[in-house]
């Protein structure tokens, strides 16, 4: 499953032109409440080493599904507003990316009055979100249904950290909070990274930009600078020339790449592959997953009837540059249901099905 992620930030922010510095994706013209959405592979430079090494009839790279929504300005979210349709893209992506205009234009840059403007919008949704579940459980909580009273303590009590102006995702919320509200899909829950979007890099727009590199560090997370108006047009260029006029700019990888890096950071993401004749494929799961739950980003069955996982790391693999190899120089392991995958595993997992012993991996 592909890491997706939502782009937000108020018109004028330079959004859309991030949008295509990040996908080299045209973005259609928006209706009144469309969303542009695309999706790029993530480049890895592993993948193309593991190719050569097994010449797979299939190669299935990482992939970063984006999602750009109109501009919400101050006021969307109101009762009347348009902000429940503008967001509702939103509610499935992994990570937010907001977007700050760090460069001039029709207002003088205020970055953190921005910043706070799409927060407080968010944050809004969020609460219309959560009293209209309170108001549909509260005939069941007024009964004693204890399930609906848990739910509606809990929801209320985000909700009144909403109201004082706190994001759901900086309360501390418990497990029980947590899973009470997980189905209101709650944006001011999602990890955000920060995105100031500058044209010349002048000194005015290197102080907005360190503002939000102070915001971003305040709330624990972090912020990428991208030069959009250039980078979008490089995006557009052809793999070849990218590289050249990147460097250009003083940069080593393009904004797609670096944005990837930061969410796989914000979102503690991990990198592991199964290889073989048939497939190189790569997948994703979070820092810390346990053998199994990683196998099931495969498939369901895996982690039902995970038995053990059969493990080369990558760069073991490549540097004896043959899974025999690797093995008799000790670097293959079998790891048991314990195991918490690492970044760069090559993985073989050995499964029971409903009448047979099954295997999936690097033998495909």
């Amino acid at each position: 499953m592909a890491l997706r992620c939502g782009l937000v930030g108020l018109p004028g922010s330079g959004k859309t032109t991030i949008y295509r510095a990040i996908t080299a994706s045209v973005p259609s013209s928006f209706g009144k409440n469309e969303a542009n959405r695309a999706t790029v592979h993530v480049p890895d430079p592993r993948v193309s080493r593991l190719v050569a090494l097994y010449n797979p009839k299939k190669i299935v790279p990482a992939a970063l599904d984006v999602v750009d929504i109109p501009g919400i300005a101050a006021g969307d979210t109101a009762d009347s507003g348009r902000g429940s349709r503008l967001l509702g893209p939103l509610n499935q992506v992994d990570a937010l990316i907001h977007i700050v205009r760090c460069h001039p234009g029709l207002t003088p840059m205020a970055p953190i009055e921005d910043i706070e403007t799409v927060s407080l919008e968010l944050m809004i949704a969020d609460a219309q979100v959560l009293q209209k579940k309170i108001d549909r459980l509260a005939k069941r909580a007024r009964s004693g249904d204890k399930d609906a009273l848990r739910e509606v303590t809990d929801c209320q009590t985000v909700l009144t950290g909403l109201q004082d102006g706190v994001p759901a995702r900086k309360q501390h919320l418990s497990d029980s909070q947590r899973q009470s509200v997980s189905e209101c899909n709650l944006l001011s829950l999602k990890p955000e990274l920060y995105v100031a979007n500058v044209d010349t890099h002048s000194d005015a727009e290197q102080q907005a930009a360190d503002a939000v590199a102070a915001w971003a560090k305040e709330e624990g997370t972090e912020m990428v600078l991208i030069r959009g108006r250039d980078e979008a047009e490089i995006a557009e260029l052809d793999p070849d020339d990218r590289s050249l006029f990147l460097a250009e700019l003083g940069l080593g990888e393009s904004s797609m790449e670096r944005l990837i890096h930061a969410a796989y950071r914000l979102l503690d993401i991990v990198t592991f592959f199964t290889a073989g004749e048939r497939e190189v494929h790569v997948w994703n799961c979070r820092r810390g997953d346990v053998a199994p739950v990683a196998a099931g980003r495969i498939h369901s069955d895996m982690e039902n009837g995970f038995v053990r996982m059969e493990i080369i790391p990558c760069e073991d693999l490549l540097r004896h540059g043959s899974e025999s190899a690797a093995a008799q120089a000790g670097a293959q392991r079998l790891e048991g249901k314990n195991y918490q995958v690492q970044d760069g595993d090559v993985v073989v997992v050995r499964f029971t099905a409903s009448r047979a012993k099954q295997t999936a991996g690097a033998r495909g």
